[in-house]
C-alpha cells in the first residue's frame, strides 16, 4: 500500500529485468546448499537484496511466540563489517511500521516516512520504506525491510521482487525445518535403540547374575548335604581304622592300614573344603593382620622359598576378622594354582592394599559386595590365563582343567565359600596368554 503517489522513479524501474531474473535464478540454485537459517538470512541480505541495488536491507526474525521481531541480518549502515549489526532492534508485533506488517501479515510501502507517525527511526533518518512479511502458512517467520533516503523509492517492481524472495525464503525454511525434524527423529531413534540395547544388556547381565546366584545356591546345598552325609560315613570308617590300629601288628597289614588311614584323612580334607564352599563349615574368626598371614603362608609354602613368589604388601592395613587357618589354606591353594598356570616358570606376585568400594565401581566380582572399606589380597600370575568359557565354572566344586590326578577342583570353591562366609567376595580378571589375577575382599574392622 502506498500512502503518497510516487514523484521519482523507483529503484528497479531502470534496471534490466533479465539481470534481476538472473539474480533470483542464482538464489534459487544456491538455496539448495545453504545449510542453516542464519546463513540463509545473511545470504539474502548481501547476495540477493544487496545485488538488486537496494541501498539498505534489514531482515527480522520472529520468535516462536509470534510476539517479537529481532534484527538478524543486515546490509548497509546497519552492517559495517562481518556478520555484525549496529544496535540490533527488537520490535514487538504491532509496533512501528515493521511490527504492524508482522501483526497484519500484509506487505507495505511507505512513500514518505515524514508523514507516517508509526515510523521508528533507526541509525539514520530515512524517507521511504518497504516491508514484506516472510510467511510460512499462517505463521510469520520474519520481515524483509528496506529503507531509502529518498521518498517514493519503492513501487510495484520492488514489492514483487521482495515478495518473491520472501516466498523463496519460506520454502527453504520449511526444508530446513523438515531436515531438522528428520535429524531429531534420527537421533531420537538412535538414542532409543541405544537405550533398548543397554536395557537388553542390563537384563542379560542381571539374568546371568541371577542364574549364577541360583547355581551357586543349588550347588552349595547339594554339596553341603553330600558332605554332611559322607562325613557321617567317613567318621565310622575313620573310627574303625583307629580301632584296628592297635589290633593290627603283622606286616603287610600295617602298611595297608596306614594307606587306608591316609585315604580317610584326605577324604576328611575334601569334606572340610566342601563344607567351606557350602558355607557350613564352622569358622573361628579372630582379628588378624592380612600382611602377617601372607608372610607366614609364603614362608612355609613348598616351592615359595626359591624366589618364585614376590610380595608387594601395603605398609599400613586395617585389621580384618577372619578364620586364620582357613585363610591360610585358601591362600595356599591360590599360590598353587598360580604356579601351576605358569608351566614355563615365572613369578607369582602377591599384593595387599585397602580400598573403598561403592556400588558404582566396576569390579569383576563373583558375588555381591556391600559398599564400604575392604582390605584386598591379590594373587597374580603371568601364565596362560583362564579361557573365557571356563570363567563361569572355575568356582564350581570339582571343576578343574588339570589332568586326572592333578587336583581335586576344590581350591577355588573353598576360597569362594570362605569369603562369602566372611562377609567378603572374590574377583577374577584374566587375559588368555597374559595371566590371571584373583582378588579377595575382606571387610575391615576397627579395634
Amino acid at each position: 500500500m502506498a500512502e503518497n503517489a510516487p514523484q521519482t522513479r523507483n529503484l528497479l524501474e531502470e534496471r534490466d529485468e533479465s539481470a534481476t531474473l538472473r539474480i533470483l535464478n542464482s538464489f534459487a540454485v544456491d538455496l539448495i546448499s545453504i545449510p542453516n537459517v542464519e546463513d540463509l538470512y545473511w545470504y539474502v541480505a548481501r547476495n540477493v537484496v544487496g545485488r538488486l541495488d537496494f541501498v539498505d536491507c534489514v531482515i527480522y526474525q520472529a520468535n516462536e511466540e509470534q510476539t517479537l521481531l529481532t534484527q538478524v541480518a543486515a546490509l548497509g549502515e546497519k552492517n559495517p563489517y562481518g556478520r555484525s549489526i549496529v544496535n540490533p532492534l527488537k520490535i514487538p508485533f504491532g509496533e512501528g511500521i515493521t511490527g504492524k506488517v508482522a501483526a497484519n501479515r500484509e506487505a507495505l510501502i511507505v512513500d514518505d516516512l515524514l508523514l507516517d507517525r508509526n515510523y521508528i527511526e533507526d541509525t539514520q533518518l530515512a524517507r521511504s520504506e518497504i516491508c514484506v512479511p516472510i510467511m510460512c502458512g499462517d505463521r510469520v517467520m520474519g520481515v524483509i525491510d528496506s529503507e531509502h533516503t529518498s521518498p517514493n523509492a519503492f513501487g510495484a517492481a520492488e514489492m514483487e521482487v521482495l515478495t518473491t524472495i520472501a516466498a523463496m525464503i519460506c520454502a527453504k525454511l520449511q526444508l530446513l525445518a523438515e531436515a531438522d525434524q528428520s535429524n531429531r527423529r534420527y537421533h531420537a531413534l538412535v538414542s532409543a535403540h541405544a537405550q533398548i540395547s543397554q536395557e537388553v544388556t542390563n537384563r542379560k547381565s542381571l539374568e546371568a547374575e541371577l542364574y549364577n546366584a541360583r547355581k551357586l545356591e543349588t550347588i552349595g546345598r547339594l554339596t553341603g548335604r553330600f558332605a554332611h552325609e559322607f562325613n557321617n560315613l567317613l567318621t565310622v570308617v575313620s573310627g574303625n581304622l583307629e580301632f584296628l590300629n592297635d589290633a593290627v601288628t603283622d606286616e603287610p597289614y600295617v602298611e595297608i592300614l596306614k594307606d587306608a588311614q591316609t585315604a580317610a584323612g584326605r577324604g576328611a580334607t575334601l569334606i572340610q573344603a566342601m563344607l567351606a564352599y557350602s558355607q557350613r563349615k564352622r569358622l573361628t574368626a579372630k582379628i588378624t593382620n592380612l600382611n602377617s598371614v601372607v608372610e607366614d603362608v609364603v614362608a612355609g609354602h613348598d616351592g615359595a622359598q626359591s624366589g618364585t613368589v614376590q610380595l608387594m604388601l601395603a605398609e599400613s592395613l586395617s585389621n580384618i576378622n577372619v578364620d586364620r587357618e582357613t585363610l591360610e589354606t585358601a591362600l595356599g591353594h591360590l599360590i598353587d594354582n598360580a604356579q601351576a598356570a605358569m608351566e614355563q616358570g615365572g613369578i607369582v606376585r602377591i599384593e595387599t592394599d585397602e580400598i573403598t568400594y561403592a556400588l558404582s565401581d566396576d569390579l569383576p566380582l563373583v558375588s555381591e559386595l556391600s559398599p564400604g572399606r575392604y582390605v584386598r589380597l591379590s594373587v597374580i600370575d603371568d601364565g596362560d590365563g583362564i579361557h573365557p568359557e571356563h570363567l563361569p565354572q572355575i568356582f564350581d566344586p570339582f571343576f578343574t582343567t588339570k589332568p586326572v590326578g592333578g587336583g581335586t577342583g576344590l581350591g577355588l570353591s573353598l576360597t569362594l565359600g570362605f569369603m562369602l562366609q566372611s562377609g567378603g567376595s572374590v574377583g577374577v580378571t584374566s587375559t588368555v596368554l597374559q595371566g590371571a589375577t584373583l582378588h579377595l575382599y575382606f571387610p575391615t574392622v576397627t579395634t
